[in-house]
């Protein structure tokens, strides 16, 4: 229990790094879950509707949890 409250803790400092970039575009990502390495998050505002939001997803979120926290194995998308 305690690794997952460290780890939902490390991915919350990550997705705070990233957080200004989505907010000048109008978006926003808020962090839903973390179980055995996957993460689970809601992109909010712009993005939802924003035609590049899998590519925010998966090359600008994912890889960023993934090179901070090595025990990442993925991110999703949920509503």
């Amino acid at each position: 229990m305690l690794k997952v409250k460290v780890m939902k803790d490390e991915v919350e400092e990550v997705l705070e790094s990233i957080r200004p970039m989505l907010i000048k575009d109008g978006g926003n990502v808020e962090l839903v879950d973390v179980d055995d390495g996957v993460v689970k998050v809601r992109l909010v505002g712009a993005c939802v509707s924003c035609s590049s939001s899998t590519m925010t997803l998966k090359m600008g979120i994912e890889k960023a949890l993934k090179k901070a926290i090595p025990m990442v194995r993925c991110v999703e998308s949920v509503e």
